[in-house]
């Protein structure tokens, strides 16, 4: 697993350090909607998957807006935000933002998305959050792009997700 740190401090992650052409593991989070999404509910189109520590703050909010701003330039490809934020307080901050076309959805239940992808922060001021990471998802289920943020506090390189997205 990748050091990950919060303002330069290292940060403990729960769950597996995934590679590129690992088979993607299935999840079950909560969208705004409070219906169950999974990584089957899902299937049989490309998927970028970025998980945040919350969209209350500064770097998750401008992470998920760019992403938000991106997906009419990758049609067929669908954008999940994920985080530990309740779904009620997604909802209403999608709202108040204007973020419509991607999903966000909640791992507030049993952090299993988390645990399963290597992002739950098992320790410290962000315990139970989840790091800030992008995978992207390939129609057969294989993981084609992951990057697991050094510096929960930065920005993802966008542009190599979104080519690796649009194939």
């Amino acid at each position: 697993m990748p050091t990950i740190t919060l303002k330069g401090n290292p940060v403990t992650i729960k769950g597996p350090d995934l590679k590129v052409g690992d088979k993607a593991p299935d999840f079950q989070v909560q969208g705004t909607d409070m219906a169950d999404i999974t990584l089957a509910s899902t299937a049989g189109k490309t998927r970028i998957v970025c998980s945040v520590p919350s969209l209350d703050t500064s770097v998750c909010s401008i992470e998920t807006k760019k992403f938000n701003e991106k997906a009419a330039e990758i049609p067929g490809v669908e954008i999940l935000v994920i985080s530990t934020d309740l779904p009620f307080a997604m909802k209403r901050w999608c709202g108040a933002e204007g973020v419509d076309k991607v999903h966000c959805a909640s791992d507030h239940r049993d952090a299993s998305f988390g645990e399963k992808y290597g992002v739950l922060i098992g320790a410290g001021p962000l315990t139970r959050c989840l790091a800030r990471a992008i995978f992207v998802i390939g129609p057969d289920d294989k993981l084609k792009h992951v990057e697991y943020v050094a510096e929960i506090a930065s920005e993802p390189d966008y542009a190599q997700a979104l080519a690796v997205a649009k194939g």
